[in-house]
């Protein structure tokens, strides 16, 4: 199958001739099933433009598979190849999964990063790792020791750290002031505002933009994004979550990061294009595809 890649759309706002990375998806197992068939979100993709895509574990399961669609999509002689495409995965344990311990993720990263594993150089990340207060389906003292485990672990493995934080800001950054801030850490779906961005920023982190910032009532994600430098900035679907507007009410998919871009460019009074290459830029140098 070939991708169109960086052909026209027909959104409002949106100019698709430039090459996107959605930099937090999720196209693996029951979350890719979600959103339909693999090979149509693969081939829509293209056609927006969005040639590069980072799909994340949150268990153990979740990152095997990860790193099994990466494998079959890495080349001309897997299966699932798709000419133009790229897929990179993550292997992390989310907050909520806290309780079951890291031990299970080291083993799939151990599989897939070992230089004779089946996968080497495809895993690009830890995560998506971190603290959640709001649902609290782990103990929160758990969710700071897997999140401080998996800190340390991205630093020693020398892979990028992509973050999962809510209701929880002082915490994560005391984790990370803690344990020490991998060079290449990103914090993904953020969804706080000015303040929250600056300390991230100060820290050297990226921020990473979804749907939401879209949503109407996301104001202050706006201002953060408006605040953030564009050369700190990522754009994502967090598919099959998050949908943005227009196609609320939809599943999301790697093809509507245009519309997150051309959000963040808004927020930012900045041309469309000038962001897709900022964004697309930083996504290439934090996860190093």
């Amino acid at each position: 199958m070939s991708a169109a890649g960086a052909a026209a759309t027909s959104e409002p706002g949106v100019d698709a001739v430039v090459a996107w990375v959605d930099s937090h998806c999720h196209l693996q197992g029951e979350y890719g099933e979600r959103t339909g068939d693999l090979a149509g979100i693969l081939a829509r993709a293209g056609e927006s433009g969005v040639t590069t895509m980072v799909c994340v574990g949150t268990d153990a399961r979740t990152s095997a598979e990860a790193v099994a669609l990466a494998r079959d999509l890495a080349g001309p002689g897997s299966p699932a190849w798709v000419d133009g495409i790229s897929v990179r995965a993550t292997v992390g344990l989310h907050p909520h999964e806290a309780s079951a311990g890291i031990n299970g993720v080291v083993e799939v990263l151990d599989e897939a990063g070992t230089p004779s594993g089946p996968s080497p150089g495809l895993v690009v990340a830890v995560g998506e790792c971190g603290l959640d207060y709001h649902y609290d389906h782990s103990p929160r003292d758990v969710q700071r020791e897997a999140f401080a485990a998996q800190v340390a672990l991205a630093a020693q493995r020398d892979l990028a750290l992509v973050i999962h934080t809510r209701d929880a800001w002082d915490d994560t950054f005391a984790v990370l002031a803690e344990v020490g801030v991998p060079g290449r850490t990103v914090f993904h779906c953020f969804t706080g505002g000015p303040d929250e961005a600056r300390r991230a920023l100060e820290i050297g982190a990226y921020v990473s933009f979804s749907g939401i910032v879209t949503f109407a009532n996301a104001d202050d994600v706006r201002q953060a994004a408006a605040a953030c430098p564009l050369d700190r900035i990522l754009v994502e679907t967090d598919a099959p979550f998050l949908t943005p507007v227009p196609h609320r009410g939809a599943p999301n998919e790697p093809s509507f990061v245009p519309l997150v871009g051309a959000a963040v460019a808004a927020a930012k009074g900045l041309p469309v294009p000038a962001v897709a290459a900022a964004t697309t830029a930083n996504a290439r140098a934090v996860f190093r595809i």
